[in-house]
């Protein structure tokens, strides 16, 4: 049994190596050397969000792990903070433009609130290999976690996890289910 596990392990590793950057977009990610050219850096300091928008924290249960007890401004549609999934395009781990201000926006919260913790939870559509799409998914927790960490965001506050394919918010195969299954969920704990 242990040399399955070391045999498992092994073939991810090899898998992520390689499968990662096999397109131009993903390579340029994996390893961070790009990391300025993505939405991931964009879109912060440009004057259009203040503090006040994201809510002052009046209801808001610090003691709570459950999103349900977070403050009114999680659901007001009008509110980025009530948004808490950012889709992604096929085979990529970078942030889409219009979900920056949404990714932003609960930085700014989690920033505020230091006492607050959330679990990015990485997914991808069913094509691939099971390997592979465990790999994009923690990518693109990844990338969101970069965009909340240069927002202030403390690493003790963020947890990534990557369920790739395991965990499909639409079932079916085609373009609609696939688009809705390539995502990261920010969820309150």
């Amino acid at each position: 049994m242990k040399f399955n596990k070391t045999y498992l392990v092994l073939a991810m590793m090899a898998v992520m190596a390689t499968g990662c950057s096999s397109t131009e977009e993903e390579g340029a990610l994996a390893d961070g050397s790009q990391a300025g050219t993505d939405a991931s850096t964009s879109g912060y300091n440009d004057g259009s969000m203040s503090g006040s928008q994201f809510g002052s924290g009046s209801g808001y249960n610090s003691g709570s792990g459950m999103a349900s007890n977070l403050g009114p401004e999680f659901s007001d549609p009008n509110n980025p903070l009530s948004k808490q999934t950012i889709y992604f395009e096929l085979d990529s781990s970078q942030v889409k433009q219009e979900y920056v201000s949404v990714v932003a926006a609960h930085a700014q919260y989690l920033a505020s609130h230091p006492n607050q913790h959330v679990i990015l939870s990485g997914h991808a559509d069913e094509r691939g290999s099971s390997e592979y799409n465990i790999a994009l998914g923690e990518q693109r927790a990844k990338s969101v976690e970069r965009m909340m960490r240069s927002q202030g965001v403390t690493g003790g506050q963020l947890e990534v996890v990557s369920y790739g394919e395991e965990k499909p918010a639409v079932s079916g195969s085609g373009e609609s289910a696939w688009s809705m299954n390539r995502r990261v969920e920010v969820g309150y704990q």
